[in-house]
């Protein structure tokens, strides 16, 4: 294969028989799965159309031999925080939300293992009967065999949400980028869109302006750990074909870097 040229962050690569083939603008990946994203339309549980449109995505992403770990939130199924406002123990609350990150990386497991993508589900607390436990060698080996690698069980510590456990990841595994994706809307706006048609959407942004304006991509802890660790983030919705798109450096959603 030779290369031809560079466009943007894309380099165009003609194979033999003179096909152009995009190259990945990234090599390791941390993709960031909400539980809400996971739930669909749905107000609760896990929508199968859902997993099957992102399982279709990673199995196309993994072709290019993009090296991708996820991280899974749990919101679909337990929310912590509210059930901790309504009088139940902070870290009892908070370890039920782990335990239901992992429910929702088995199913991811189940889909992308329906399409032939080989996948491996890490945990944070410890549940050897359906996962490995967390071994950072062990996430990177399986890593550059190709496997998909989904992380489970958040920090595996109270108190720190999904976001906190996607940047404390991505900087174990040395990523390069976080692709957040989100259910409902498909980039940062400075109020929600959903509520508000003239909501401003922000093409790109530091971390100091996210934090900050207090913009709501990601809790404070999550921020200073990709900031402090030179991580770039991608906020973008889960539509289908956008995964691919910011892999391979494609403008979608808002790019937030720097300090």
């Amino acid at each position: 294969m030779e290369v031809e040229g560079l466009n943007g962050n894309m380099s165009n690569i003609k194979a033999a028989g003179g096909a152009l083939v995009s190259k990945p603008a990234y090599n390791r990946v941390v993709l960031k799965l909400s539980g809400e994203a996971l739930a669909g339309e749905n107000e609760f549980g896990i929508d199968q159309k859902v997993l099957e449109s992102i399982a279709l995505q990673l199995k196309e992403v993994n072709a290019y031999n993009v090296e991708v770990a996820v991280v899974v939130g749990g919101g679909n199924i337990w929310r912590g925080t509210r059930a901790s406002a309504e009088g139940m123990d902070r870290a009892t609350a908070d370890y039920m939300g782990m335990l239901a990150t992992v429910i929702n990386a088995l199913a991811l497991q189940d889909a992308l293992e329906r399409h032939d993508v080989v996948t491996r589900v890490q945990t944070a607390v410890e549940m050897q009967q359906v996962a490995e436990p967390y071994i950072r060698r062990r996430a990177l080996r399986h890593l550059e065999k190709g496997r998909i690698v989904i992380f489970a069980g958040g920090t595996g510590n109270p108190y720190f949400s999904t976001d906190t456990t996607a940047a404390l990841r991505a900087a174990e595994i040395e990523a390069e980028v976080i692709l957040l994706a989100k259910g409902k809307v498909d980039a940062v706006y400075d109020a929600d869109p959903l509520l508000n048609p003239d909501a401003h959407r922000f093409a790109e942004l530091n971390y100091i302006e996210v934090i900050n304006q207090h913009l709501g991509v990601m809790d404070s802890t999550a921020a200073s750990l990709c900031m402090d660790n030179k991580i770039k983030l991608i906020v973008f919705g889960l539509n289908f074909g956008n995964i691919k798109k910011a892999i391979m450096g494609e403008k979608i959603g808002t790019l937030i870097r720097g300090g």
